[in-house]
């Protein structure tokens, strides 16, 4: 059987659980799966740009970009330069072997899968960015070690737009679409190229628009690999292997901490009260993290159910809630176009759970989380349920009405389309910086003024696109409201997201 194959394999079958050897290894690596195939993958790399197809074979070569140090026996250490075999492709850890020059195999083991490239590809040029939104690169070009004319090339998450150039002008951030078409790129049409490497070469020493030239490329960082999915064979883990250290927050039903897996890795610790839910409805809960793996949906780990209280073991977000980061001096400087970027990224991660026909019931600014480079993910699913029907009925007496349709406070109907009256509000409460919806009312009033139709104005500052989307939210009828990928594709539309210079391309 050849090398990757049996790679394939090994990670494929079930094997007993050892929890209690995590030492760095460089020998053969083999994350697993339980018996019944319940763990599953992380979510898969990014496809390669448009115009530069990058689809190498089963077994390419790749080089180091990051340096990466094991931090359990399966997975492989390896510097800067390093060449590595890859054999199987798993998500975002990659199966992948240790090679000199010569051919000679140094080590087998699990890798992360950024911080590779192939070499002459777009990954090694130290001014691309991969895949990245408008929000990210504003912030990351915004920091420190950046001066006058940074600048990065991306490729959008917008499937439609394509690269982009960023550049630090001003005190701010300006984008650019670098459109792609027969064989050529280009920013101003007068002026095109047949690589992006060309396109840069020559801004470096030519003007932009009002930029005098390219300055240096935007300082990169390491890329962030604490996940541990790929390292366990099962859901359920012992409370030993976790430290708790300080608290997060504090909600009715749980406490949030920051931990550490087997001191290596950070964590998000969930511990739920006592009194709080029941065994079927915990199972239920941790039975809807495992099926939903998306870029905006908070991940899943682990539980650990040996005694009470219960824990639930989720990736960190280390800027915490949304309300608190709106309401914080990083909320507070962010700009219009820069919230709604957050707002787009959450209704995202809502469209893929209308896709698996999954509700949420509590979306909020407090039930979304903010992580590195503000990356947004919607979280607390203690109130989802996986739905086959339109409506799910409910009698549940805890009820946030400010943020519920009234379908779901009068008659308990959940569905998508009362998760999309309440990203309405979720909507307000960036717009607002974390402002209370419905200020000066209670939750008897807002009830009585909402049927009797009223509707909360647009805020201090707020696009007027925005307030009528907002308004589309709360459109009285289920089915009049928008889904969720309609909801995406508005605020992606929306046109303040790229500059272009004369004879450029606008994105629409």
């Amino acid at each position: 059987m050849c090398d990757c194959l049996s790679a394939c394999v090994r990670r494929l079958l079930p094997e007993k659980p050892n929890h209690g050897d995590d030492k760095p290894n460089h020998g053969d690596g083999n994350s697993k799966v339980d018996a019944g195939g319940k763990r599953p993958s992380v979510s898969p790399p990014a496809p390669p740009p448009p115009g530069r197809p990058d689809r190498p074979s089963e077994n390419a070569i790749y080089t180091g970009i990051w340096p990466f140090e094991a931090r359990h026996r399966d997975e492989l250490s390896f510097q800067v330069g390093d060449l590595l075999e890859v054999m199987c492709r798993n998500g975002d850890w990659w199966t992948a072997r240790k090679i000199e020059k010569n051919g000679r195999i140094l080590g087998t083991g699990i890798v992360p899968h950024n911080y590779l490239a192939r070499a002459e590809s777009l990954q090694m040029q130290p001014w691309f960015f991969g895949t990245m939104s408008r929000f990210e690169a504003q912030n990351i070009l915004m920091e420190p070690p950046n001066d006058e004319a940074s600048f990065l090339v991306r490729k959008s998450e917008k499937e439609s737009i394509g690269y982009v150039l960023s550049v630090k002008s001003n005190n701010a951030v300006r984008h650019f679409r670098i459109p792609h078409k027969d064989e050529s790129f280009y920013v101003e049409q007068t002026q095109q190229f047949s690589s992006l490497g060309d396109l840069v070469n020559y801004y470096c020493k030519h003007s932009l628009n009002d930029i005098v030239s390219l300055g240096s490329p935007c300082h990169k960082k390491k890329p962030n690999v604490e996940d541990i999915n790929h390292l366990l064979d099962d859901w359920v883990l012992p409370k030993s292997e976790f430290t708790i250290e300080n608290q997060l927050g504090n909600g009715c039903f749980s406490q949030v901490f920051r931990g550490r897996w087997k001191n290596h890795i950070n964590v998000a610790i969930k511990v739920l009260k006592n009194d709080s839910v029941d065994n079927t409805e915990f199972h239920r809960e941790v039975e809807i993290l495992k099926r939903l793996h998306h870029r905006h949906l908070i991940s899943l780990f682990a539980i650990c159910t040996e005694s009470s209280p219960y824990y639930i073991i989720t990736e960190l977000m280390e800027k915490g809630s949304l309300l608190q980061f709106l309401r914080g001096k990083e909320g507070q400087n962010q700009d219009a176009a820069s919230l709604i970027d957050m707002a787009t990224q959450v209704a995202d991660g809502m469209s893929y759970l209308e896709e698996q026909k999954s509700i949420h019931r509590d979306l909020a600014a407090r039930n979304v989380l903010v992580g590195e480079d503000y990356i947004c993910k919607v979280a607390d699913f203690g109130l989802a349920r996986l739905v086959k029907e339109p409506f799910y009925i409910s009698e549940e007496k805890k009820i946030p009405y400010k943020w519920s349709a009234p379908e779901a406070i009068s008659h308990g109907k959940f569905s998508i389309k009362s998760d999309v009256w309440s990203f309405g509000v979720l909507l307000y409460e960036i717009m607002t910086y974390g402002s209370v919806p419905y200020p000066g009312f209670n939750n008897r009033e807002v009830y009585n003024k909402v049927k009797s139709g009223y509707r909360m104005e647009a805020p201090s500052k707020c696009p007027s696109f925005i307030h009528s989307i907002m308004l589309k939210c709360w459109q009285e009828q289920p089915e009049n409201r928008p889904t969720f990928k309609d909801l995406r594709d508005m605020l992606e539309r929306s046109s303040y997201e790229l500059e272009s210079p004369p004879g450029g391309s606008r994105e629409q």
